[in-house]
Order: structure tokens, then sequence, then C-alpha cells
């Protein structure tokens, strides 16, 4: 891989050489590769296959997962966060102590290790929501909560410049990873002033409708900052700043 340079930029290729933007800049690589017979039959690609069986399922898991809960994803995300997710899938896959290499997959792997994922990795949930809050969720009835106690937002809240309120969010959703189902609830908080006023305790709930599950659980937290103009309240910064995280998994093992 390497870096163009010079006035004028390519897209599109020449010869062995294939020009194109990325988020680095613009890039020239030379095209290359594997015959795709060989590939598929070749022993010695063994463990590349293998490798490439379990990327397609972290691929796969990750989008079932951002589809599901798309309508929060949407202001609460980074430009790597797929990438950033399906690294961390990998690391469920491979932690599948039940099938053999090549065949491991998210369900027999340890989805715990997604808890804690930050969606957009310029505004971690640690970092800026410093209210108290607990987690949880009731597998028999399908209700996923996050409860937050009463917090002063100057001083527990760090919020961009521009701020004058925000909203507190989440959501709980059931994913079949296998089927690429699911079944979500969301809620959220009224509008909240940024400033030294403190809150009422904020109790988050989504009944995802669903009774005594026996598919993963997942419950994210988030926030949304706002401008007041005129009455009318605006996201602010499209977002940036909006954090959201996977804050309790349940995998009903």
């Amino acid at each position: 891989m390497a870096r163009q340079s010079g006035i004028i930029k390519l897209k599109g290729t020449i010869g062995d050489i294939t020009f194109y933007k990325s988020k680095d800049g613009y890039l020239a690589r030379q095209k290359g590769g594997v015959d795709k017979e060989r590939f598929h039959n070749d022993p010695k690609f063994q463990r590349t296959r293998e490798n490439a069986a379990e990327f397609a399922r972290a691929g796969k898991a990750s989008k079932a997962l951002c589809t599901a809960i798309r309508p929060v994803l949407n202001k609460t995300q980074d430009s790597r966060m797929i990438s950033r997710l399906v690294k961390s899938m990998m690391q469920v896959i491979k932690a599948d102590q039940v099938s053999n290499r090549g065949l491991r997959n998210v369900l027999d792997g340890e989805l715990i290790l997604l808890q804690g994922f930050d969606f957009n990795g310029n505004a971690r949930l640690s970092a800026t929501v410093y209210a108290p809050y607990t987690t949880t969720i009731g597998r028999a009835t399908g209700v996923l909560e996050v409860n937050v106690a009463s917090f002063v937002p100057d001083s527990q809240i760090v919020a961009p410049g521009g701020t004058t309120h925000f909203r507190l969010i989440s959501a709980g959703v059931e994913v079949d990873f296998e089927n690429e189902n699911f079944a979500l609830a969301q809620s959220s908080s009224a509008e909240i002033a940024f400033d030294n006023t403190a809150s009422g305790a904020i109790s988050l709930s989504n009944d995802i409708g669903v009774e005594e599950s026996t598919k993963p659980l997942f419950l994210v937290f988030g926030i949304e900052f706002l401008q007041q103009v005129n009455g009318t309240f605006y996201a602010l910064n499209n977002g940036a700043y909006n954090a959201l995280s996977l804050v309790l998994v349940d995998t009903g093992v």
C-alpha cells in the first residue's frame, strides 16, 4: 500500500495498480491475490479458509447487532465503529471452546466480551456520564432497564461547548444471530437542562415483549447532547459527542 502524492489524485485502476480514497487519504495498491480455485482447495490455505470463515461470521453477527439497535445507533457512532465491533466480535468467536477451528461462532463464544463496547470511540460513555446508574435484564419478563440516581448535570456530565440540554437514551434488544431477527424496545428521558440543578431519579425501561427468551439479550445506554434555539431542540454537532455503550449482556447460558 502506498500513499499518493502530488496535486492530482487518482481513482480507479491502471494496469495492475488500483488507486482509491480511504479514511487515511489517497492510496494506491497493486492488484493481486490467490486463484479462487486454489484458495478453496489447496491444503496450504486451510488455515486461511478457516480464518476467513470465522471473520465472515463476525461480520454477519456485527451487522445483526447494529441492525437491531439502529434507531439509537444512528446518532452515536464513529466512522470506524464497524471495524472495531467486528474486531471485538472476533474475540467472542475465538473464545468458543466447543467448535473446531473454522467453525467457531458467536453463540458458542463469549458474547459477554462485548460488554462495555462504546459505539462512539470519540465519546466513551464512562468518560461522559458520571451519574450513578444501575442496569438489569429481566429475562423472565423481557424488561431491560437502566436506573439513574439523582445527579447534578454540570458536575456529573461532560458536555461539549454549546450544550443547553441533553437526554439519556436506552434500548433493550433480543438478537437471533442465526436467523438475523430481533426484538427491540427503546426509551429516553425528557430533555434535561445542562445546569447545576439536581435531576430527579430517571428510569429507562425497555420491554421487548418476549418473556423467557432463549436468545442473547443486550442493553445499551447513552446520552444525546442538544442545543435549544427559540424553543426548538437541535442535535449538537450532528451527534459527534454523543455516547452509547453496551452496558449489559445476558447470553442466557
